[in-house]
């Protein structure tokens, strides 16, 4: 006859059990990221044993993520040491349990990849396989042995004094149970997030050189984003609208040029199509099979203003970015980016804008293209040294920085051959130069800018000089929290000296163009944005009148 002591302890053994496997922590996992920029994937952290925190709010968070992925360890089977499991030390909290289970009752499962998965949530299958394992070992041991019915009045008598606490547990696991009912039930898909941005935007422009009417036009993107690992992303974008270019068939510039224009004819077009996956922990990959730009991958050093063409940030362009970064805007190509802790970031990327065409003088490497080497500096105050080498032959699109800058900065050949009748279209070879920077001076301040010259060769033409600059500052949760205003005043890329025969005179004027934008966030999902933009000195001329342009745009996100 086994001791009273003994007998409760196997007794209740198995209560005790199925409690601690209920209240196994469940580590939230981030989902896959849906940013208008597309950030990338946080590295899903390596399995290890940590004391329960917030257990309802992590498991429902882990069960998002685990029912958006397709991750696969293996089947259950027995452990029969712990020592086979890879991800548990003894350093572990829960070693010891684990240890007890394995060598004591002989009822430790585990994946069938050598891994415990201490951290992730388990589904109820796993734990009824689990608790059935050691009830069987624990109901073979007792079955060997006598107890007597004052054993079976214990239990009886612990079970009714903890049935408060059963009865809590029991609403828990219920309303986890409904829970995960209802993500499972209204998930779009187990491996594919869909995020969606719709802007309505009125605007109108005020010159003394032309007539513009009051415009609305609206933009509709739908993005898909699918991950086959957990780590990586397969961008896949539809986009539709009518903004167009709105007001440069009237003003006769790019200079103002909306950040989230382009779109016209109400026509679905499949916008972008983007595969990023990380190789290690310090490197991450990107590749573009359309609609490609260097910003995807690349610190543009422009925060809150950056919002890779999106609806919610910059109005303009050129205060979005640095120009340079549109060389080959819209290319295939890949983008690479290596980070060594939070202090030291290397980009290098490769861009071709006529990479479907099989033509000779096009194709991935002999047509036009751009490549992009980047090194940032800090993580508060950080510092970007940019340097972007370009070719871009007769053929469209040439030369130019991606719909900013005065028609002369963009060699424009209308814009050239009045000025001699030897210039013509030829292709341009180019090498940009530019120091990024941003200075986050506390939460709520960030101030920064840039300065870039391009050297531009026409061949057998002669030389050309470029240059841009712009101080930005920034205000985050002005008024509410996702509100920001933001002040940007700087000079869009504009020709400053151009050495061909017959030295052409041209206006050299500094075009000056200042933006101020409020963006209020509403909602987490609604937000407006009042601004302008006042350029000086249009096509860097003063003979040109200034130009005001008013806009207001309303942005929605789902």
């Amino acid at each position: 006859m086994m001791s009273q002591r003994s007998s409760i302890f196997l007794l209740t053994t198995p209560l005790l059990l199925g409690l601690n496997l209920l209240g196994i922590r469940a580590v939230a996992a981030e989902p896959v990221p849906l940013t208008h920029l597309d950030p990338e994937p946080p590295a899903i952290a390596s399995p290890s044993l940590e004391p329960p925190g917030d257990e309802t709010t992590n498991l429902i968070q882990q069960i998002d993520f685990y029912s958006q992925t397709n991750l696969d360890f293996g089947p259950l089977e027995q452990v029969n040491s712990v020592s086979e499991l890879t991800d548990v030390s003894p350093t572990d909290w829960a070693f010891q349990a684990l240890q007890n289970l394995a060598s004591q009752y002989n009822c430790l499962l585990g994946y069938g990849d050598g891994t415990f998965q201490g951290d992730r949530a388990m589904t109820r299958y796993e734990f009824a396989t689990s608790l059935n394992a050691c009830l069987e070992a624990i109901g073979t041991r007792i079955s060997e042995l006598d107890f007597n019915t004052g054993d079976l009045d214990l239990l009886t008598r612990l079970t009714q004094d903890f049935s408060a606490e059963l009865a809590t547990l029991r609403s828990r696991v219920d309303n986890l149970e409904l829970r995960t009912a209802e993500i499972e039930a209204n998930q779009f898909s187990p491996t594919t997030k869909l995020a969606g941005e719709a802007a309505f935007t009125l605007a109108d422009a005020f010159t003394d050189d032309a007539d513009a009417e009051t415009v609305l036009s609206s933009r509709v993107r739908l993005n898909f984003v699918t991950s086959f690992t957990g780590r990586d992303n397969l961008f896949t974008r539809l986009e539709m609208g009518n903004i167009g270019n709105s007001f440069q068939p009237v003003l006769g510039t790019n200079e103002g040029r909306f950040a989230f224009d382009g779109a016209n004819n109400n026509t679905v077009t499949l916008n972008r199509l983007h595969y990023f996956f990380p190789v290690g922990d310090n490197l991450s990959v990107r590749i573009f099979a359309n609609a490609g730009g260097h910003q995807f991958y690349a610190n543009t050093l422009n925060p809150f203003l950056e919002s890779g063409g999106g609806a919610t940030g910059a109005l303009s362009r050129f205060a979005e970015r640095n120009p340079i970064y549109r060389f080959t805007l819209g290319g295939a190509g890949l983008g690479v980016k290596y980070t060594l802790g939070n202090n030291l970031e290397i980009n290098a990327g490769y861009l071709a804008s006529e990479a479907k065409t099989p033509l000779s003088g096009a194709g991935l490497f002999d047509g036009n293209y751009s490549t992009l080497g980047q090194i940032v500096f800090g993580s508060r105050f950080q510092v970007g040294l940019t340097y972007i080498h370009a070719y871009e032959g007769t053929s469209a699109p040439r030369f130019g920085f991606g719909g900013t800058g005065t028609n002369l900065a963009n060699l424009s050949p209308a814009a050239l051959n009045p000025l001699s009748p030897s210039l013509r279209a030829t292709p341009v070879v180019s090498n940009s130069y530019s120091v990024n920077t941003s200075l986050r001076i506390t939460p709520n301040l960030i101030v920064g800018g840039w300065i870039a010259k391009t050297n531009a060769r026409l061949i057998g033409l002669g030389d050309a000089d470029i240059w841009n600059y712009a101080a930005t500052v920034v205000l985050p949760d002005l008024g509410t929290p996702g509100s920001f205003a933001s002040l940007i005043v700087g000079a869009e890329p504009h020709l400053t000296n151009l050495d061909v025969p017959g030295n052409p005179d041209f206006a050299k004027d500094t075009p000056f163009h200042i933006e101020g934008l409020y963006k209020y966030q509403i909602t987490p999902n609604i937000s407006l944005t009042p601004g302008l933009i006042w350029l000086t000195a249009p096509n860097q001329n003063n003979d040109n009148s200034d130009v005001f342009i008013g806009t207001f745009r309303t942005t929605f996100t789902f």
